[in-house]
């Protein structure tokens, strides 16, 4: 007798093709029974796909959240060396650090902050992985932490009651993919990065300025521009992000609780990855490794429902990246546009890479969740114009003494209305403002005020 075709459509069991959907019955709340095959043959499957995860955990220890972040640098490292990635010569090395030295220079006729650099370097893509983990741990954790709660959370509860003891041994193993997604999609983004403020902060700390050679090459070839000026551009913005964070010293801090509140809002669909088990042999778990780490479709492990917090909290965050990132392309563009005959260009060039992120960027995104994308970028390049204009370079740049007299979605859509707001409380006193933010007032008495 033929099989019912609901039989066929609707348990998802793959090609293992147990028979258990006939199982449907056993869970009337669930279209077409259970939605991951024969519940045994899962319980089976999570614990072979244990065993084989337990081998890579061994490379380094987990966070919190059970995500391995040595085991994430060694993917990303690995899969830039396997497709080659030479050290920066001596005479590209001393390239760099003259472009960098010279930038830093102009920019004092551009900003009333100082210098904010300590080091100059020259990088290889690998070096950018290793030198920027730290940072990329603690700004993804939140998120990467949000999806490894959500496989246990929004585990289907007839799966939860049959899994039981393993749903401990299932985030764990979300620990481990989600960590293998991480080292996946950085490794990608080295191969465009330009230096060590790519996202709009410093990877590699304060004052640590870089550039990579080779993102220069990369990022050139479809350009057809002078190579040192490419050099000196990008050198004069890796500086100027410097100076921004140092005399700010409130700003890395405000950014990372931006992306956690952000986190906070996630919510995630479990359909997309109950749709991915139906289509693969359970039984086989570097299938399901595979399928769940993102290597075939570009997609990652969950993808995020649209929620108001979500919406609202990511607002938030690319208000702020849009500030930094005008600011930086104001204090720039005036430093060297009578130095760098192409400064429109580059200036228009690095504009659209920006606002609208390279492949490796839009990888990034959707395997870790998170797009750091100044989206209001001509916005708020044009209120920091205005204000230079209306208050002199001392009085644009006093705004970053705190976070509370930064400028908000609604100031970038009105300008004019900050401006005068500004120009009303220009005998406000900075030090009334608490000291929370790290002493920002430090650099405005330094700088004059107003």
């Amino acid at each position: 007798m033929p099989n019912d075709p609901d039989d066929e459509s609707g348990r998802g069991s793959g090609k293992s093709g147990s028979g258990s959907g006939g199982a449907g019955g056993e869970f009337p709340g669930m279209p077409g029974g259970f939605p991951f095959g024969d519940p045994q043959q899962m319980a089976q499957m999570l614990r072979q796909f244990a065993d084989m995860m337990s081998s890579q955990s061994s490379s380094g220890e987990s966070t919190g959240s059970g995500i391995n972040w040595d085991m994430a640098k060694n993917l990303a490292r690995h899969s830039l060396t396997e497709q080659g990635d030479p050290s920066v010569g001596v005479i590209e090395y001393s390239r760099v650090q003259e472009a960098l030295r010279l930038a830093d220079l102009w920019l004092n006729e551009a900003t009333s902050f100082p210098s904010g650099v300590h080091s100059m370097e020259a990088w290889s893509r690998s070096e950018w992985v290793e030198r920027t983990m730290d940072t990329w741990s603690r700004l993804c954790e939140p998120l990467t932490a949000r999806i490894v709660e959500s496989m246990g959370q929004n585990m289907p509860e007839e799966m939860a009651s049959m899994a039981g003891p393993l749903l401990g041994m299932v985030r764990q193993m979300g620990g481990m993919l989600v960590g293998q997604q991480a080292g996946q999609a950085i490794g990608e983004l080295a191969r465009e990065v330009l230096g060590s403020t790519d996202v709009g902060l410093p990877l590699a700390g304060e004052g640590r300025a870089a550039l990579l050679p080779a993102g220069l090459a990369a990022f050139g070839s479809g350009l057809e521009l002078p190579e040192e000026e490419l050099r000196l551009y990008i050198a004069a913005r890796e500086t100027a992000h410097h100076r921004l964070f140092a005399h700010a010293p409130w700003l890395r801090s405000h950014l990372f609780n931006l992306v956690e509140e952000y986190a906070r809002g996630m919510s995630f669909d479990m359909s997309g990855l109950e749709e991915k088990l139906g289509q693969i042999d359970l039984a086989n778990p570097e299938a399901l490794q595979e399928v769940l780490s993102g290597s075939e479709g570009g997609e990652g492990l969950f993808q995020p429902r649209d929620t108001p917090q979500q919406k609202a909290s990511l607002a938030r965050l690319e208000t702020a990246l849009a500030l930094i990132e005008g600011w930086v392309s104001v204090v720039v563009d005036a430093a060297v546009a009578d130095r760098l005959p192409y400064t429109p260009a580059l200036a228009e060039a690095i504009r659209r890479r920006r606002a609208t992120g390279g492949p490796a960027e839009h990888t990034f995104a959707t395997l870790v969740g998170l797009e750091l994308r100044p989206r209001r970028l001509r916005e708020a390049s044009a209120l920091w114009t205005a204000l230079g204009e209306a208050q002199g370079i001392s009085g644009r740049d006093a705004v970053w003494a705190h976070p509370d007299l930064m400028p908000s979605s609604d100031d970038l859509d009105d300008p004019d209305a900050f401006i005068r707001s500004r120009t009303e409380a220009e005998d406000i006193d900075i030090s009334q403002f608490t000291d929370d933010a790290g002493g920002e007032s430090r650099g405005r008495d330094e700088d004059g005020g107003d």
